[in-house]
């Protein structure tokens, strides 16, 4: 084979693979919309600050003053993931708040940013909430994308209490992770920028815009960290480094034998129980449970 024809081939095989991860990168931000649920009474609708409108379900307290939670669902989710969970945090005097964050659920189709656009999501719930019950404590459990929301853009939320859970650190990290639980670390080390480095086309940032864990240095509220011990995505290490980054009170807990989705989507006794024993000593204003 001549030099020339060498380098013709070497050029087509470099193009095939930017063209191989842009498709990727494509599959990677795609929408998820849900299928449509039948109306509650506690439906409503919230604008963004872009005007995107987010479908969202509020359950009220006993009172117009009660404390509250804003839930955050992860990629792929829909505030129907919180149905008992919502359920039972307002059986115990709670006002709850869940919403589709943009592209899931049946909120305005758009495509998914890692947490950055849809920070303004979380950002505009938040503040209906915190209007909604009159300046009371509201309290946010974020999973995965929802914790990410609550800590990038003009983030971190000023919550009154903050629960992160399978939360990555960094974006360029969290894909590594994803591509060697395929590959390996060695190819993961050489594949991961052909997809970080899409953020600035698609979404406008560069990949270290997207980083929780410098963005949690800011939040200086009483933070609950949740990992999963065998999570994959998100290592226990990164979530020990996460935790180590934020300088308020704070309190760290893992699952045992957990994966990133298992994490997720946790709603065992232990969970509940570490959930409600931090919510309540920071929001005390909630009445005794039901």
């Amino acid at each position: 084979m001549t030099m020339r024809r060498a380098a013709v081939l070497l050029g087509v095989l470099i193009l095939l693979g930017l063209g191989a991860s842009w498709v990727v990168g494509a599959a990677l931000t795609r929408p998820h919309p849900g299928p449509a649920t039948p109306p509650s009474p506690h439906d409503l609708t919230i604008a963004s600050a872009d005007g995107v409108s987010l479908a969202a379900t509020y359950l009220p307290g006993p009172g117009d003053r009660t404390a509250a939670i804003l839930l955050l669902h992860p990629k792929g989710g829909s505030r129907h993931g919180f149905d008992a969970l919502a359920a039972w945090l307002n059986r115990r005097g709670y006002a709850t708040l869940a919403i589709d964050f943009r592209g899931h659920g049946q909120s305005t189709p758009a495509r998914y940013s890692f947490g950055w656009d849809e920070s303004r999501d979380a950002a505009a719930a938040f503040h209906w909430l915190k209007r909604q019950q009159h300046g009371a404590p509201v309290a946010v459990v974020g999973l995965s994308l929802g914790g990410a929301a609550s800590l990038l853009g003009d983030g971190p939320l000023p919550a009154d209490a903050l629960i992160l859970q399978g939360v990555y650190g960094d974006l360029r990290q969290a894909i590594r992770n994803r591509i060697a639980t395929v590959t390996g670390a060695g190819p993961a080390w050489l594949l991961e920028p052909l997809l970080s480095f899409q953020t600035k086309p698609r979404i406008g940032m560069w990949p270290g815009d997207l980083s929780p864990r410098s963005r949690i240095a800011a939040y200086r509220g009483p933070l609950l960290v949740i990992g999963g011990g065998a999570d994959r995505y998100t290592p226990p290490s990164e979530t020990r480094a996460l935790y180590a980054a934020a300088p308020g009170p704070k309190r760290l807990w893992f699952a045992p034998g957990a994966s990133h989705e298992a994490v997720t989507a946790l709603d065992t006794p232990a969970y509940r129980k570490t959930l409600l024993a931090f919510v309540q000593e920071r929001l005390p204003t909630a009445p005794p449970a039901r």
